[in-house]
Order: structure tokens, then sequence, then C-alpha cells
């Protein structure tokens, strides 16, 4: 009986212990809901609109603040750790200016482009004054992370 079920661990199991990619597309997901609440902390904390771009090849997760608060699109350059970080992220804690994650392999992922606004509502690009909030779902190869309409709510 324990040799049948060494087995069956032998057959089954264990090879998924091996397949990495499983563990780096639930590690990057992870990173990327992660990194989109704290979009969402820093649109409400800044009272600014934060605007997310998903780009494949290699997966990225960049996100740009808007100049003043009454702006309604973000500059196209993110924020990035540098000694020359562009005028956008001058008012930025040091600590704050990493607002982009990526992974050095090309994970299954769809590109999405989005913003939250002031209040940490979603809101589809362009975006305007007075727009409806909208849902936004961003796909890391087996996983969903959903970015909720009317509360921002991030979750899987």
């Amino acid at each position: 009986m324990t040799m049948i079920i060494i087995g069956i661990l032998a057959a089954v199991a264990i090879p998924r212990f091996f397949d990495t990619d499983v563990f780096r597309a639930r590690g990057f997901a992870d990173e990327v809901q992660a990194t989109l609440r704290y979009a969402q902390k820093v649109a409400i904390a800044q009272h600014r609109l934060v605007c997310v771009a998903v780009t494949t090849s290699p997966a990225t997760v960049a996100l740009t603040i808007a100049s003043s608060n009454a702006a309604t699109s973000c500059p196209a350059e993110p924020c990035a750790v540098g000694y020359n970080p562009p005028l956008h992220c001058l008012n930025l804690p040091t600590s704050d200016k990493n607002f982009v994650r990526s992974t050095d392999d090309s994970l299954s992922i769809v590109p999405v482009k989005f913003a939250f606004n002031a209040l940490g509502s979603p809101f589809t690009l362009p975006y305007t004054l007075g727009d409806l909030s909208a849902a936004q779902e961003i796909k890391v190869t087996d996983y969903t992370i959903k970015v909720e309409k009317e509360t921002g709510y991030v979750h899987q």
C-alpha cells in the first residue's frame, strides 16, 4: 500500500514541484495585485490621477502619476528609480519612485490601460471628469486580477 501511494505521488504531485512556470506566474500575479493596490493608495494620498499600463514581452506593469490634481491624462514616462526622475516624480518620496514591476520572461498577460482617480475608482483612458468608473481585469497566465468598478478594490 505504501509503494502504491509513493508511486501515485511520484507520477502526479512531484512533477508539479519542478514546474517553475506555475510559481513564477503566481508570484508575478501577486506582484501585479500589490502594485495595483499601491497605485490606488497613491492616487488617493496624492489626490491625483495614477495611470496603469500593462504591457507584454516582457510582462510589465508601469504606473505614472499626473502632474496636477486637475489633470485628465498622465505623462508617457513612468516614474522609475534613478538620479534624474521625470518632473512628475519629483514630489514623491524616494521610496515611492519605483513604479515599474517587470518579469524577465514573457508570461501570458493581457495588455490593459486604465487609471485610478483621486477617489481610488478605476477609469478607462482617456479620463474626463465626471466619467463613470469601469471595472478592470488583468490576466496573468491562469490568474485573473479584478479591480472593482465603484470602489477600486483589487482582488483575485
